[in-house]
């Protein structure tokens, strides 16, 4: 399906995305800690919407 060549790049790339991505948000956590107050909220309310609407799909199947 992928020749050896792909399979290492797709890794390498995996990898080094990654780490950018750790030290990136490591660098930014001050940041986001002074400027996203409160948005675990929004988060829970998102996750609480989303089963809503699901259980009323579940509901209203039967």
């Amino acid at each position: 399906m992928f020749t050896t060549g792909q399979l290492v790049f797709a890794i390498i790339f995996i990898v080094a995305f990654v780490t950018v991505m750790i030290v990136s948000y490591r660098r930014d956590k001050p940041t986001h800690k002074k400027h996203f107050k409160g948005s675990v909220w929004i988060l829970a309310g998102f996750i609480v919407f989303v089963l809503l609407l699901l259980a009323v799909k579940l509901y209203l199947k039967d």
